[in-house]
């Protein structure tokens, strides 16, 4: 069982930045593929971003694209999303999501069995 814990949401004007963290519980965390997703009220849950350790590869959805970056912090056993130029459409809950390693990309919420609590990140305009 893994658990993860996410900070770092809050409010920003649109054109700022934030950055997400999320902590899996277990130190081993290298196992686990990452990825992030995110929730807008009244909408489903939308993939950001993944992270595949096999292939060494960062995918990302073109809606974010060259505005996040996903990276690691293997000193702090942590997976980080780095949000720039934030929008107002980029207001939602984000959920951090871990899936045992392979060789697949993952961008399907049914491919991650472990997933977060959640952060709320709000743009104004």
């Amino acid at each position: 069982q893994v658990q993860l814990v996410e900070s770092g949401g809050g409010l920003v004007q649109a054109g700022g930045s934030l950055t997400l963290s999320c902590a899996p519980s277990r130190r081993t965390f290298s196992r686990y593929d990452m990825g992030w997703f995110r929730q807008a009220p009244g909408k489903e849950r939308e993939f950001v971003a993944s992270f595949n350790w096999d292939r060494d590869f960062t995918y990302y959805s073109d809606s974010v694209k060259g505005r996040f970056t996903l990276s690691r912090d293997d000193a702090k056993n942590s997976v980080n999303l780095h949000m720039n130029g934030l929008e107002p459409e980029d207001t939602a809950v984000y959920y951090c999501a871990a899936a045992v390693r392979d060789y697949k990309i993952k961008a399907l919420s049914q491919e991650y069995e472990y997933w977060g609590q959640g952060t709320q990140v709000t743009v104004s305009s």
